[in-house]
């Protein structure tokens, strides 16, 4: 007797939690159980805004090449024709324009035809006939007043290849900060206008999600109704003041030639300059708010 009873409570004592526990969604059910702040009437607002701001960041690379019997004297004509390139770039200081410079070789083989007729290297240690030294030159612009001088100064000095400006942007915390709190503004705005037109109020809020996840499908107990909320951002511009439209000044005047020569005139850096605006980039941010009704 003894010994069913304590086995009779220790059934209880498993299955008590199990019964407790609210038995998780599945999507496609026909009732999924409701989150805890859904119990009275509430709103779900997603808050979304955009902004334009122009690029801060540009990227350029070139790359000088010479040839010699010798990989000496292949590296050394090599990076000759980089250093003055990179000693007039990096006079602008690493704050503006960063400058990043390496040397590769490699062996130029003799060629010879097979059995049919096709050209192949003789890849044999005896049997390299020249080396070629690559210089490349990676350059990125922090000061994008800069890039059509920078680009400039490097066609200017002739490289073997010039590679695509490519721009992008890198936001400031603070610009973060600031379009956060305009999509928490706008959570708010639309909340208001749905309830005034639904011929109710907001009551208190119930909850804030800076990441917006809340107000999406599955976590709203899985309501298909609200995973229609995306591509309807609203477009701020009072983000002007932390720099989103920033109005860039003139460029800051160019530094002094550097000694010994090597580096293109003032006159060739003009003759090469040309028209390279940074393209405006696309922030968005979102946030959810549920506010009760009244």
């Amino acid at each position: 007797m003894r010994r069913s009873f304590a086995f009779a409570l220790l059934l209880a004592s498993v299955a008590m939690p199990a019964l407790a526990q609210t038995p998780p969604a599945t999507i496609g059910d026909r009732y999924i159980p409701a989150p805890w702040w859904m119990r009275d009437p509430v709103i779900a607002s997603l808050g979304q805004v955009r902004v334009e701001i122009q690029a801060n960041r540009a990227f350029v690379s070139a790359s000088f090449q010479s040839v010699d019997r010798s990989v000496a004297e292949a590296s050394r004509a090599a990076a000759d024709q980089v250093r003055a390139l990179s000693q007039a770039l990096s006079a602008y200081g690493a704050d503006k324009v960063r400058v990043e410079t390496s040397v590769t070789t490699r062996p130029l083989y003799d060629q010879y035809r097979d059995e049919n007729g096709v050209m192949r290297d003789n890849t044999r240690a005896d049997r390299v006939a020249r080396y070629q030294a690559d210089a490349s030159v990676n350059v990125t612009v922090r000061d994008v007043r800069l890039i059509e001088r920078v680009y400039a100064t490097i066609v200017a000095s002739r490289p073997t290849s010039i590679g695509q400006v490519n721009f992008n942007l890198e936001p400031d915390n603070s610009w973060k900060a600031n379009l956060q709190a305009e999509a928490m503004k706008d959570a708010r705005r639309r909340a208001e206008a749905a309830a005034t037109n639904a011929g109710a109020t907001l009551g208190r809020v119930k909850i804030i999600d800076p990441s917006g996840r809340v107000c999406q499908t599955d976590v709203l107990a899985g309501w298909p109704s609200y995973a229609a909320g995306g591509g309807q951002e609203t477009t701020v511009d009072d983000i002007v003041v932390t720099g989103s439209r920033m109005s860039y000044g003139p460029p800051p005047p160019p530094p002094p030639p550097p000694p010994g020569g090597g580096a293109p005139s003032e006159a060739q850096i003009e003759a090469a300059r040309l028209a390279l605006q940074p393209p405006l980039q696309v922030m968005t941010d979102s946030a959810c708010v549920i506010y009760g009704l009244n």
